[in-house]
């Protein structure tokens, strides 16, 4: 199989790689990049373990080729923090005690972060629409939804 070259931005940092043409984003973050927050699940697009930001948008990583987002920019959990310190979201996860077994949380972060990146002062209705593809085995919806909340009234100053 013929590799294919895919230039992408990863948490702000720049790769050029060459890929088979069926290469899962999941795959090129967790084996090439080893970002290991992109989880995977269901290999699917079901549920929402291995959800990243692609240009802004949230997406299964398991339902699209590397090859497909050439020039693209993705966004991982572990992008979120920035110097060392955690994004105003994780922290609110962190405080409403959001995070139980941790598999469904990096996914739930990088959907809810991609609500907040275009609706700052979400309603919770948009929060629950935002984050149902993504599954929580621990039903901790309604810590994870009033983490969300609570972290549209930070200012990141913390």
């Amino acid at each position: 199989m013929q590799k294919v070259k895919v230039s992408l931005t990863v948490n702000r940092k720049k790769y050029n790689l060459k890929v088979d043409p069926d290469e899962r984003l999941l795959d090129t973050l967790r084996d090439r990049l080893h970002l290991f927050g992109v989880k995977e699940g269901c290999s699917i697009g079901e549920c929402g373990a291995c959800t990243v930001i692609l240009d802004g948008k949230a997406v299964n990583s398991c339902m699209v080729y590397t090859f497909q987002i050439d020039g693209s920019q993705v966004l991982t959990v572990e992008g979120l923090e920035i110097d060392g310190r955690l994004d105003p979201l994780q922290l609110s996860f962190i405080e409403h005690q959001a995070v139980q077994c941790g598999f469904c949380t990096p996914g739930m972060l990088m959907s809810a972060k991609a609500l907040l990146n275009k609706n700052p002062n979400p309603d919770k209705e948009a929060i629950k629409t935002a984050i149902e593809g993504n599954l929580c085995r621990c039903t901790g919806y309604q810590q994870i939804i009033e983490a969300i909340e609570a972290s549209t009234k930070k200012d990141g100053s913390e």
